[in-house]
């Protein structure tokens, strides 16, 4: 292997096989800010502008892309999430990445490292320790602190990750300093679905009392909280909801059973709620999603992960530790259903559905086209290659999915869904993996050899479509 820095593919050229793509990314596409609509960037970070000591703290901690390729490199899990120190898991990290040829955490990696540090070489045992050090003493600048990564993506727009119990005090705080970054919560309300898990949905029960300061006892009480929250979140210049689902539910209407069933669940007079735990999701999302429509919100839907498969791994480091994989659960009926009863009494909020199978990218695709309507502009989005599928190979299969079976013109382009500052080079991998698409459809005379054309095209979906949409 050639280690020399200047032999790396990380150039002007990256990605971009012919010189007209190379003209669409760097004239149209490279110089635009970014509009980061949904990620799990932490709130206090950026309100107190954290700084890193190590490149292990900023880079490594808590990323499951990295821990999973690391237990596929046979690495002993102590250099993983372990006891091992910063250095050593550093270390252990920078000698598995050699090994991650044509995964995306290559290209990945290598960009963030060029990005944020001018460090342009291929990481690997050799020169770990030098870069390390040399990337910790950069650390130690300003311009390497969360706000400091952000004001050089030219991020606009960062939209965390937010429980609805959340008292959103970061938030609060950087919207009195009048930051330059926009920095609104998104209303996550994920665990008020998990009632098959009674210990854990009845201590979420009463934090959620606590915050909306009242008292559950039934289910229109259990919505009266969840609306008081959507209020206070709105309030905080909340805009956006989203969703962790495996599918969505099949049955979401209100019945009195379900009600007498809840109410009897509440008082421990059963010890499971076991007759329509899906129905009950499906009553709570439609009455949330109408409250959405009510406050002028965009929804949102990630569906089909199969989560925490490893049940060994998630008794020693807990959930989201990297045992997560691509389900195959059956989404079209459900997610038709309970689209057309929204739009059927004209609630149907901007809505945005993501799939972790590409196996459903045409599924998804025609779906979104079935709910579109005049005066807004794209209204129902096929989202951006998500988890498993944000790679060349995914963005470009998402892409000729939603060309084809709708328009891409109006998609609203990527967005990291990362928990890591570093990771804002994906919007640089996205921009450049459109700008070859478009310029090889050109070059084949698929599409019309006029660079401003496509290139105003390329500009909408990189950034515009998503200023235009959430109104940012």
């Amino acid at each position: 292997m050639n280690k020399g820095a200047s032999s790396t593919i990380f150039n002007d050229t990256f990605l971009l096989e012919t010189k007209l793509a190379n003209t669409l990314y760097h004239s149209y596409a490279a110089s635009l800010p970014i509009i980061d609509y949904h990620n799990h960037l932490s709130p206090k970070a950026i309100a107190k502008n954290t700084s890193y000591d190590t490149l292990t703290d900023i880079w490594l901690t808590g990323d499951h892309y990295k821990y999973r390729a690391m237990r596929a490199c046979g690495v002993p899990e102590k250099y993983i999430s372990g006891s091992a120190t910063k250095e050593q898991k550093f270390l252990a990290w920078a000698e598995c990445l050699p090994q991650t040829l044509r995964n995306p955490l290559f290209h990945w990696s290598h960009m963030e490292l060029k990005n944020s540090f001018g460090i342009n070489e291929y990481l690997h045992k050799s020169n770990a320790l030098a870069i390390y050090k040399k990337a910790n003493k950069l650390l130690q600048k300003k311009s390497l602190s969360t706000r400091g990564i952000l004001s050089s993506y030219k991020v606009e727009l960062v939209g965390t990750t937010d429980d609805p119990c959340d008292n959103l005090q970061f938030h609060r705080q950087l919207s009195k300093e009048s930051y330059v970054t926009k920095v609104l919560p998104t209303f996550r309300p994920d665990k008020v679905f998990q009632i098959n898990d009674k210990v854990s949905f009845i201590q979420y029960l009463t934090a959620l009392e606590t915050a909306a300061n009242c008292k559950i006892k039934t289910i229109a009480d259990l919505l009266n909280a969840l609306e008081q929250r959507v209020h206070y979140f709105h309030e905080q210049g909340c805009r956006i909801a989203d969703h962790g689902l495996t599918q969505m539910p099949s049955s979401i209407f209100l019945t009195t059973e379900l009600e007498m069933e809840f109410t009897q669940f509440l008082q421990n007079k059963k010890a499971t709620f076991f007759t329509a735990p899906d129905q009950f999701t499906g009553v709570v999302l439609l009455a949330l999603s109408k409250m959405y429509f009510k406050k002028g919100w965009v929804q949102q839907f990630h569906l089909g992960p199969i989560r925490n498969n490893n049940t060994n791994l998630q008794k020693k480091l807990g959930l989201d530790a990297g045992a997560d994989s691509i389900g195959d659960y059956p989404q079209a009926k459900s997610l038709a259903q309970f689209l057309n009863t929204l739009d059927s009494t004209g609630q149907l909020a901007k809505t945005i559905l993501y799939n972790s199978n590409p196996a459903d990218n045409e599924v998804f695709a025609t779906m979104c086209g079935n709910f579109n309507e005049g005066g807004i502009r794209g209204k129902v989005q096929f989202g951006s290659a998500w988890w498993f599928l944000d790679q060349k190979d995914g963005i470009e299969k998402q892409l000729n999915a939603i060309a084809t079976m709708g328009l891409v013109s109006t998609f609203v382009g990527m967005t990291t869904d990362s928990r890591s500052i570093l990771s804002y080079a994906r919007h640089e991998y996205f921009r450049r993996v459109i700008c070859n698409l478009f310029a090889k459809d050109m070059m084949a005379g698929l599409l019309p050899n006029d660079e401003k054309w496509v290139g105003e095209i390329v500009k909408n979906i990189s950034y515009f479509n998503a200023k235009e949409y959430f109104n940012v």
